[in-house]
């Protein structure tokens, strides 16, 4: 099933007389569970024409290099293949991604994309819209309630946006059966051959002082995953998902944020396994993840410290003249070079492995504004080395997981030096968590 509040017209009108419907694939990097490509081949099958999946693949994304790069190339892999047995045509082409669908889009009726929430992903679509002559359907697939369905304004924190969440996610978390497309489109159009990742790799002008994370890309890697969370991991998820040094975290935010798996299909199945780490799993899949989408949508300076909440801002430029018994700069951060060896810990393993456990996130963005001159400059540190290493950064999780460093989606505290009243973190509070001492030697 399809709702109406997934869908979202961008561009009015009838289709054109065309040889094809196009979906521009760019967020939903999946074969199943997606509801924009589901939605495209009853649009194709409709108009009895075939559907062309696309992609447009640009060397000068933001932020991305080698590691992000090779888990997205994994996913198009994945996508082509699975396309390939539904016989439906992928086309992948290097370039300005709105500008290629533009190109493809001279010979299409209509034209569905999946639904984008960062800003210059947005930006693609509303150029894309100012330029087609034929309609334009936005399909989100990435959320388990539709954003403005969820609320029309910025939430403060969790406990505002749950209560709607909790509300509303049964409607939305129906199983979504695949189509089948009346005319196929293989050969069709040519295209870049994404079966070796390696090889397209090579052929890119990108950033390569980043080394390829721990874990593969593709939709088959993300339910592989799935499946070994939900029937090893899920039953201890809550008591277990803040040790770092167990396998106790679901190790999924990589494959949502690339859009290899739905968290619709996550949701569905944790539900169908059951067990007594559902609740927080879904507390940190649903409700977690889809206020961040809030946050993103609805500041657009999501990522810069001007979009932090006023009191945030207040508390902490009432605390700049403050002594810091440490300052680093960012490259000695970057390279771990603190008095801290559990902040050191977390940051090798991010620039080894390509992912840091969840709640060291919180102690190593708060020691960075501890141990920075400004907190101006400890957001842009943050964001810098998130952004670099993390498999899953640049995406609205990271950001709303760097915001609330600084007070966003929290509460005041009492007031203490340099962060006046926004929550403060201590190592005494990694080791009441799990053996810090351990943690830090294994990642020394």
């Amino acid at each position: 099933m399809i709702h109406q509040q997934r869908l979202q017209t961008l561009k009015a009108g009838a289709p054109g007389g065309g040889q094809y419907v196009l979906y521009w694939m760019q967020a939903s990097v999946r074969t199943t569970f997606n509801h924009a490509l589901e939605y495209a081949i009853e649009q194709a099958n409709e108009l009895e024409q075939p559907l062309i999946v696309a992609f447009g693949l640009t060397p000068s994304y933001p932020e991305a290099n080698q590691r992000s790069y090779l888990f997205l190339l994994e996913g198009l892999r994945d996508v082509q293949r699975n396309l390939e047995q539904r016989k439906i045509g992928f086309v992948m082409k290097f370039g300005h991604p709105p500008e290629e669908i533009l190109k493809l889009a001279q010979q299409a009726s209509l034209v569905i994309t999946d639904r984008a929430y960062l800003r210059p992903s947005r930006d693609w679509r509303t150029w894309l819209a100012d330029q087609l002559k034929v309609p334009l359907i936005q399909v989100e697939s990435d959320a388990v309630v539709p954003i403005e369905t969820t609320s029309g304004k910025q939430e403060w924190a969790a406990r505002t946006i749950r209560p709607k969440l909790h509300k509303l996610m049964d409607n939305f978390l129906v199983p979504l059966e695949p189509r089948t497309i009346k005319v196929p489109s293989l050969g069709l159009l040519s295209s870049v051959d994404v079966s070796d990742p390696q090889q397209v790799l090579a052929g890119l002008n990108i950033d390569r002082s980043v080394l390829p994370g721990e874990e593969s890309g593709g939709e088959d890697a993300a339910q592989a995953r799935l499946t070994q969370f939900i029937t090893g991991g899920l039953q201890h998820y809550d008591e277990r998902r803040n040790n770092p040094l167990v396998d106790g975290a679901s190790r999924l935010s990589a494959y949502l944020h690339f859009g290899h798996l739905s968290p619709i299909d996550a949701v569905l199945r944790a539900r169908e396994q059951g067990g007594a780490g559902l609740d927080a799993f879904v507390e940190e899949l649903v409700v977690r993840r889809e206020l961040s989408f809030n946050l993103c949508f609805y500041n657009p300076q999501y990522d810069q410290y001007a979009g932090l909440p006023d009191w945030c801002r207040k508390t902490l430029a009432e605390q700049e003249g403050d002594e810091r018994e440490y300052l680093y700069t960012r490259d000695e951060l970057e390279t771990a070079e603190t008095h801290d060896p559990y902040w050191n810990a977390a940051q090798h393993q991010m620039v080894r492995t390509g992912r840091m456990h969840n709640y060291l996130r919180m102690y190593w963005g708060k020691k960075v504004l501890e141990w920075s001159e400004t907190p101006q400059q400890a957001y842009e540190v943050l964001v810098y080395l998130n952004n670099k290493y993390e498999t899953d950064g640049r995406n609205a999780n990271s950001y709303a997981g760097i915001n609330w460093v600084f007070g966003t989606h929290d509460r005041p505290w009492a007031r203490r030096p340099i962060f006046g009243t926004v929550r403060y973190m201590a190592a005494s509070g990694l080791k009441r968590k799990f053996d810090a001492d351990a943690y830090a030697k294994k990642w020394a």
